[in-house]
């Protein structure tokens, strides 16, 4: 028992489990760099459905270090993300939200990084708008990607209003 505690502690740490209860999909990869008898650095292209807010998905892409600190699960990742969001059914709010709160959020390293997609509504345009972006808890990254998705209505949906649904 203490020992799959354990394991599941240090899985967590090491970014092998997901941040949220449901992760992101891996729709596909790349290789960037061949490796002789290791890992190649890749490419990851991931799919995730906003777990608030039904009728949106995120599409990111993220460097992956191979090698032997990649295949080890021990490389320092690059901040490089990139982002993309989309209406892909009638936008439902599930709750109220926070501006800039966390839609999903991943390790890209061992201790200090950490990948974030944060939403917000642009309230006079009824617009979401996703930030992606990668942080150290010792000094910040400027590297960052923005997403935004129109609400429209959907079949016979109307489109919601996102200002009823954030907080200031």
């Amino acid at each position: 028992m203490k020992k799959s505690l354990v394991l599941a502690v240090l899985a967590l740490l090491l970014g092998v489990l997901p941040a949220a209860a449901e992760g992101p999909d891996l729709i596909f990869k790349r290789s960037t760099v061949w490796k002789f008898l290791t890992p190649d650095h890749k490419l990851a292209v991931y799919g995730i459905d906003d777990p608030l807010v039904e009728g949106v998905a995120c599409h990111y892409t993220v460097p992956e270090k191979g090698g032997v600190a990649g295949m080890f699960g021990v490389a320092e990742e690059v901040s490089d993300i990139s982002l993309a969001c989309r209406q892909v059914g009638p936008v439902v709010f599930k709750q109220k939200m926070e501006q800039g709160e966390d839609m999903f959020r991943q390790r890209r390293s061992i201790l200090f990084k950490r990948m974030q997609i944060v939403r917000g509504c642009d309230v006079k345009r009824n617009v979401l708008v996703y930030l992606v972006y990668s942080d150290k808890l010792i000094e910040g990254s400027p590297k960052n990607s923005t997403s935004s998705v129109p609400i429209m209505p959907w079949g016979d949906a109307p489109a919601p209003r996102c200002s009823e649904f954030f907080r200031d």
